[in-house]
């Protein structure tokens, strides 16, 4: 049976779903103007992603990979969330997840949101929301690739949030496209560009790097995500082509055991043969409507 693309139909799942997961992807972002990985004009189109986004490519190429995510780390301090994050934001709303979604269990209360993303436009969606909230939403927020905008140091392993831009004065110098290396001794390194040669944690002059998921790394958070998935049954799976394992298996999992699908992209994709709803579309559009959010529902305040 092809699946649904009826919003009412969905909205009725929704409201007598007893637990509530969300896997989200780069199409989530795309409407926010964050390219994404494999579709038209995406990341591993233009770049290889082995020389990129692997241990092994940092080893070897530590100023490449830098100025790659000081690019990314550009874009997406330029862009803002757009209405799909607010929607899915404003689930930690007690208001709103009441309202949509009556029937989750009291040991699930809110929805769980899983996202690959990494570019922090989920998180930042969630500032605007009152302190309560906010914490409510950043507890059930996952982020299992990581973020662009937490450091980790090679050396003393400190991780650290940071949203300087450039990170380093070299990163504002040079540009990923004219192979200009950046010497080590300027790329980012723990305690900044006034390290005062301290080995204290957090302060020991290592370099640092991004502090994602690279390819051949174990996604962060998955004993939680299990956990959720043998409970689950209602997956919104939101702007992911669904290629890249684990996060690829989570609809299987929670179909097998039940539960139901509900696809939102902006193109077919292979995993829509098993949904039972499918939104085309842009998510900003689809998913606000198909989740039956109000305009007082997604303001940002």
């Amino acid at each position: 049976m092809a699946p649904s693309s009826d919003f009412q139909r969905f909205r009725q799942v929704l409201a007598t779903s007893k637990c509530i997961m969300v896997l989200a992807g780069a199409g989530l972002s795309a409407g926010s103007g964050i390219p994404t990985f494999r579709g038209a004009g995406g990341l591993w189109r233009k770049y290889d992603a082995m020389s990129l986004a692997t241990p092994e490519a940092f080893e070897d190429n530590p100023s490449r990979v830098w100025q790659f995510y000081h690019e990314r780390r550009e874009k997406a301090l330029g862009a803002s969330p757009n209405a799909a994050h607010h929607a899915l934001a404003a689930l930690a709303r007690p208001n709103v997840i009441s309202r949509i979604a009556p029937s989750l269990e009291a040991k699930f209360p809110q929805a769980l949101f899983v996202t690959q993303n990494v570019d922090g436009l989920s998180v930042r969606a969630l500032v605007s929301l009152p302190p309560d909230i906010r914490a409510i939403g950043e507890k059930n927020l996952l982020q299992m690739h990581g973020s662009i905008f937490v450091t980790r140091c090679t050396n003393c392993e400190h991780e650290q949030p940071n949203f300087d831009l450039p990170l380093c004065a070299a990163l504002g110098q040079y540009r990923l496209d004219e192979d200009d290396d950046i010497p080590i001794s300027e790329l980012p390194k723990c305690g900044g560009e006034k390290w005062n040669g301290s080995n204290e944690v957090g302060n020991c002059g290592g370099l640092l790097r991004p502090a994602v998921v690279w390819f051949g790394e174990a996604p962060e958070f998955l004993d939680e995500i299990d956990d959720r998935l043998k409970s689950c049954d209602l997956i919104l799976v939101v702007g992911t082509s669904s290629a890249v394992t684990p996060a690829s298996t989570f609809a299987k999992t929670v179909q097998d055991g039940g539960g139901k699908i509900a696809i939102f992209n902006l193109e077919r994709s292979k995993g829509d043969k098993r949904a039972d709803f499918l939104f085309l579309g842009p998510c900003a559009d689809t998913l606000p409507d198909a989740l039956g959010m109000t305009t007082e529902d997604l303001a940002t305040h």
